[in-house]
């Protein structure tokens, strides 16, 4: 899968381990480059929804934002880069046809 990032800036901290270990600590650094990896090792987005770590659609104002766990309360934000957004019959999400992503956070969904 194609990964795009919210700006430069954001995309030079997460290709860099170091920035994001300054910025979240060792661990929670480790972990959104598994992250990341994962997501640029699929072909589609459906093939990580039974991943390690939960990964489901966010709603309201992030309506087409979903969500993959990192720890605690963090989790990595992203949403389909394609325009239109690939939608069902149903009008949900057509998670197989999400081919990139635009990677828009890293937060606590929870605040």
């Amino acid at each position: 899968m194609d990964i795009l990032f919210k700006s430069e800036r954001f995309a030079r901290e997460c290709n860099a381990i170091r920035l994001l270990m300054n910025r979240h600590g060792e661990s929670r650094a480790k972990l959104i480059r598994r992250r990341l990896d994962a997501l640029r090792s699929a072909w589609v987005l459906e093939d990580l929804r039974n991943a390690p770590g939960r990964l489901h659609e966010l709603k309201g104002d992030l309506k087409w934002a979903l969500s993959l766990d990192l720890d605690g309360p963090y989790r990595l934000l992203f949403e389909p880069a394609a325009e239109p957004v690939p939608l069902k019959p149903d009008g949900g999400l057509d998670w197989t046809k999400v081919t990139a992503v635009r990677i828009l956070g890293i937060e606590d969904t929870h605040e």
